[in-house]
């Protein structure tokens, strides 16, 4: 039934902490950070500009350019605007008065907004898949990851990527090939199985993606050699009806094999098509509720201030970011680092 190298037995209590360990251990990896978010850092170097000749006197006029300067990179106006409003407050609070109190303030208001959605320092030991947490939720034997997206947002690599982190940890994984429509995603998805050591579920073209999904699901509920299951999906446009529902029929026939599963839908979004972003997540979390996103491709494009806005907009956690090719350049994301890297302090630049 299933091909690929098997991991040593993962107990309960490491795979309930899976997801903190690989955000411990990517939390001090900011160079990755740095180096992914290197376009959208120069899209913002008119910031630093306005920093460069900062005075109390004129702010309102700083704060309209930097206002422009955020929506420029993707913040879109409404998160800009909350957080030059911030900015503002503190001014009048009189907690501002040279440049880096404002490079400061300004990273303190775009953490402001992401760690709501991404704040995992009390809630990960008991939030489910509420998606208030950026930690990946593992729960139940095995905890089931369904994973959607649009065509050409990386998704396949993704969770290649994905499966490769967690069997670094430990965990016996197998990846479901639910996108029957092309033969193509199953060899990429094979090849990513024997690149992490993951078993791969068996392919049936033309079948129904729910029904592959379940037996997938139950083979390894009856098996019980696997960890984790992954749940590739096919790519579908947000706009497309039919394939939407379909969708929530595969998250069904998971659940009826498996109940209280997936313990996290996870949204891959191409991190290039900056704000569009936010239409195709609206769709895709009325028809399965979302846990959380992972956004791809951040280190080819300009317009990852979208990542700010997506979080306060749609109040969903970014669990990971794709900086780069590798399957270490996907990154548990992280709020602080992100902001940093964006708004460098002046000797980093």
């Amino acid at each position: 039934m299933f091909g690929g190298a098997i991991n040593a037995e993962a107990s309960p209590g490491l795979l309930a902490k899976l997801g903190r360990v690989i955000k411990e251990k990517a939390a001090g990896d900011y160079e990755r950070f740095f180096k992914g978010t290197s376009k959208t850092r120069e899209r913002l170097g008119l910031v630093e500009e306005l920093l460069t000749f900062w005075s109390l006197e004129d702010y309102e006029d700083t704060l309209e350019e930097l206002e422009e300067a955020l929506i420029t990179a993707d913040f879109g106006p409404k998160t800009a605007l909350t957080i030059v409003d911030g900015l503002r407050e503190e001014l009048k609070a009189g907690s501002i008065k040279t440049a880096d109190d404002m490079r400061s303030a300004l990273k303190r208001q775009i953490i402001a907004l992401l760690e709501p959605a991404n704040n995992s320092s009390s809630s990960s030991s008991s939030s489910s898949s509420s998606g208030k947490t950026s930690e990946l939720q593992l729960q139940g034997e095995p905890a089931v990851l369904l994973i959607v997206g649009v065509n050409g947002a990386g998704k396949t690599t993704t969770i290649g990527k994905l499966a490769h982190r967690l069997s670094k940890e430990g965990a016996r994984v197998l990846l479901a090939p639910g996108d029957t429509f092309r033969a193509a995603a199953a060899e990429q998805l094979a090849e990513w199985a024997r690149r992490s050591g993951a078993k791969m579920g068996t392919f049936k073209e033309g079948g129904r993606p729910g029904g592959v999904l379940a037996a997938a699901c139950n083979d390894a509920k009856q098996q019980k050699d696997v960890d984790v299951v992954i749940c590739d999906t096919a790519g579908r446009l947000h706009t497309a009806y039919a394939l939407m529902e379909e969708l929530a029929n595969c998250r069904k026939s998971i659940a009826n094999v498996l109940p209280k599963q997936p313990c996290e839908t996870l949204l891959v979004l191409d991190g290039t098509t900056g704000l569009n972003m936010l239409n195709q997540a609206r769709e895709f979390n009325d028809t399965v509720p979302l846990s959380g996103l992972i956004l791809t491709k951040l280190d080819g494009t300009a317009r990852g201030g979208a990542v700010v806005s997506v979080v306060d907009q749609l109040k969903l956690p970014v669990k990971f970011i794709g900086v780069g090719e590798t399957p270490e350049d996907l990154q548990p994301f992280d709020a602080v680092n992100f902001a940093e890297a964006l708004f460098p302090a002046a000797k980093q630049q």
